[in-house]
């Protein structure tokens, strides 16, 4: 390396190292989870629970603490709800809220052909 490279980089290599071990916190570590719903659904039952899904997804965003987005994914084989939350406990506390359990499931119910595949994952 030459001298002017190892300059260049020596400052904010310097800040970055300093900023860690003063233990700032990192977006890049910042704890996230998704909440992924899988449904068995009839293709001719695809549009109902893309009904409900769009019912559902505004009061979820403004209601549900720590939701920060919801996606459905439509594939050959089933339907996927995919929820995003700011940690990991907010979207297991989801699955027994009011909005799931009375609102979310209570319409999902008639469309389903299996009992759906829930799972939780954590990102950082």
């Amino acid at each position: 390396m030459t001298n002017s490279f190892q300059r260049a980089i020596a400052k904010p290599l310097s800040a970055i190292l300093v900023a860690s071990a003063l233990g700032l916190p990192s977006v890049a570590f910042a704890e996230k989870a998704y909440l992924e719903i899988t449904l068995k659904v009839d293709s001719q039952d695809r549009a109902a629970a893309g009904a409900i899904y769009s019912k559902f997804k505004k009061p979820f965003l403004a209601k549900v603490p720590g939701a920060k987005s919801k996606e459905l994914l439509i594939r050959d084989d089933d339907v996927q709800v995919l929820h995003g939350f700011a940690t990991r406990k907010q979207a297991e506390a989801y699955l027994s809220s009011d909005l799931f359990t009375k609102d979310v499931v209570v319409s999902l119910k008639p469309l389903l052909k299996a009992d759906p595949e829930v799972r939780i994952y954590s990102a950082d």
